[in-house]
């Protein structure tokens, strides 16, 4: 069997989309588990933090289903949708368009570049909630500002999703090992977060910016998380020193973004805005019979956006670094 792909990432949370859009291969979810496993693997052909399956839409134009390198499915996935709305948007000709995902459909559309060279795409992420039903987290009430003395001594957290689940902290100082460890817990300790979560640390920088770490359900320590920088986006709003319905600017350990949290009437949403960049395009020669073996034919290698992104990457490494 024969599958179109590309190597994409928005800020360096990498995937592969796989086409089940412009053509059927008939695909099973047992069969994309296995392929997500596969592909993902970071020592085997490719390694990603995970698989775009682009599909058919139902009164959208398309449909993406996310699934992370250890095969399991994200309700959602920002970086994931603008790389998703690319593809679409480049096969279409169109400007804006919907996709569905797992909780709701999501206008994306064409942006102006955040950086030279960078092809740049916006996505709504909704619904939010704090709801403990939503997120899921087992409280009375919603944790907002909450002490966890099982995950972090001193780190105050914030859960919500926006759909998939996530745990915030407003940190003075950021440290891997801590973030890593805080969300290997946070996992673990079914009894307070049934399906697990993404546990994000947020340093407020200067000028409208925020620095935000991720450890990612599914897949570990990430460069970034597009739901995970929405979500520490809004919560920097509202409970810290940042402003609902401006444009922050969210450094990560891959880049830069744009968030603009917003608020209708009780509502909380948020337009993401960066890059997809894409690596290579190219064919997956699956083997039917057992989809964990595949060849790869690589057809067009993107040098030119490479290139791009990694000077983008350098600026927002210095620029971070000096907030």
């Amino acid at each position: 069997m024969k599958l179109k792909a590309v190597k994409c990432h928005g800020s360096k949370n990498d995937f592969v989309i796989v086409d089940e859009w412009t053509e059927d291969p008939e695909l099973t979810d047992d069969m994309r588990e296995q392929l997500a496993i596969a592909v993902s693997d970071r020592e085997g052909k490719i390694g990603s933090d995970g698989v775009l399956f682009i599909l058919p839409g139902t009164g959208t134009e398309a449909r993406m289903r996310m699934l992370n390198s250890d095969g399991t499915e994200a309700e959602m996935c920002g970086n994931g949708l603008r790389c998703a709305a690319r593809y679409v948007l480049e096969h279409t000709g169109l400007q804006q368009i919907t996709i569905e995902t797992m909780k709701a459909p999501l206008a994306t559309g064409v942006q102006d570049p955040v950086f030279e060279q960078i092809p740049t795409y916006e996505v709504a992420i909704k619904p939010v909630s704090f709801q403990p039903e939503e997120v899921p987290v087992t409280a009375e009430s919603e944790l907002r500002l909450a002490s966890i003395p099982e995950l972090h001594p001193t780190a105050r957290f914030t859960a919500l999703s926006v759909p998939n689940p996530h745990l915030v902290a407003i940190v003075d100082h950021i440290n891997d090992e801590e973030v890593e460890a805080c969300g290997k817990r946070a996992n673990e300790l079914k009894e307070l977060l049934p399906n697990g979560t993404n546990v994000s640390f947020v340093k407020e920088l200067a000028d409208g910016s925020i620095f935000v770490r991720t450890y990612e359900r599914g897949v570990g320590l990430t460069n970034a998380c597009g739901t995970a920088m929405s979500a520490s986006a809004l919560v920097s709003c509202l409970d810290g020193g940042q402003t609902i319905g401006s444009k922050l600017t969210v450094y990560n350990p891959g880049g830069l973004v744009h968030v603009i949290p917003e608020q209708h009437g009780e509502a909380y949403e948020m337009r993401l805005i960066g890059n997809a960049t894409y690596e290579w395009e190219g064919t997956l020669k699956v083997e039917e019979g057992d989809f964990r073996q595949f060849h790869l034919e690589v057809h067009t290698v993107f040098s030119d956006e490479i290139k791009a992104y990694e000077r983008m990457e350098a600026y927002a490494r210095d620029k971070s670094g000096s907030l």
